[in-house]
């Protein structure tokens, strides 16, 4: 005689099994779910891997590429940022999307030169200070050159991060200063932990930008600064033109005979048309919960700087 089957039971097995099914379902739609890379049509997913297959290829080459791609005109750029965050001793950054060190190596020496201008002012107005006192203040400069600074580079790319890394032994930088494999859309840090966020150009690259943006107001501190250099929109309708011609036609070249890669660099062009206007950037900004949002163009709008406060 055949064993009685529990009514209960196969109810629950039934009711796994229809969840089992939904869970599936849901995956297959969010692996199915479409995005852009460049100018196309790709998975979520697969936009994922191609862009971290395109910066594993251009990582060796990507400061070069940065050169020959802006004429120089990134460092500038990038000067601007940092003296807009003015970061004083003590503060603590996150770099999203930093592999290879141009913002952390910026911050680095920026607060270096505002601790030593402290260093000075403190010594030219304490005039009665002993030669000892002021031997002890230049000691202490010597080994916390910092102050209690730190920043942290985050990239989703190990051969980004590798870069990043030799040239930072290179250059000489290694106090205050730590790498860390991470997902701008899922950060690898607790809440509220630090006082700066900066992101030059990596956010267009996220899948899903809004959720990046989440992340960092997650980690910033209350009163912390969120802090964003990208490509944008150019203002000056013949700038415009030029600047199209000068990427399309140009751009991918330079790829190719520096980098031997066309396909990388025509999709950074790419991506730079497909990235929001400078106002609805500021909205998504906003969106994520920052307050008192502004940005600058710089270069008639080819690039950005986006400000948002956790307020």
């Amino acid at each position: 005689m055949a064993a009685a089957v529990c009514p209960c039971r196969a109810l629950l097995g039934g009711r796994r099994g229809l969840l089992r099914s939904l869970a599936r379902s849901a995956r297959g739609l969010a692996a199915s779910k479409e995005t852009h890379f460049g100018f196309q049509v790709v998975s979520e997913e697969e936009k994922g891997e191609k862009v971290y297959q395109v910066f594993e290829n251009v990582a060796k080459k990507y400061d070069i590429m940065n050169d020959s791609m802006s004429l120089g005109i990134h460092r500038v750029w990038k000067d601007v940022l940092l003296r807009k965050m003015n970061p004083s001793p003590g503060t603590l950054l996150l770099d999203v999307a930093g592999g290879t060190g141009d913002i952390a190596f910026r911050f680095i020496n920026y607060v270096r030169s505002v601790r030593e201008r402290q260093l000075r002012q403190k010594l030219k107005h304490h005039q009665n200070l002993s030669w000892q006192e002021i031997t002890d203040s230049y000691q202490e400069e010597a080994v916390k050159p910092l102050g209690d600074s730190q920043v942290v580079v985050c990239d989703i790319n190990k051969e980004m991060l590798k870069v990043g890394r030799q040239k930072a032994q290179q250059l000489g930088y290694s106090e205050g200063l730590s790498w860390v494999v991470g997902n701008a859309e899922e950060l690898p840090f607790g809440d509220e932990k630090f006082d700066v966020y900066t992101i030059a150009f990596g956010i267009r690259n996220v899948t899903h930008i809004d959720l990046a943006l989440q992340e960092a107001y997650r980690v910033l501190k209350p009163g912390g600064r969120f802090l964003c250099l990208e490509f944008s929109q150019v203002n000056n309708p013949l700038l415009s033109r030029l600047y199209d011609l000068y990427s399309f036609q140009i751009i991918p070249v330079l790829g190719e005979i520096i980098a031997g890669d066309w396909k990388s660099y025509q999709y950074l062009v790419e991506s730079i048309r497909r990235f929001p206007p400078q106002e609805e950037f500021k909205a998504m900004i906003e969106d994520a919960g920052f307050l008192k949002v502004d940005y600058q163009n710089l270069t008639s709008g080819i690039v950005a700087i986006h400000s948002g406060f956790k307020l």
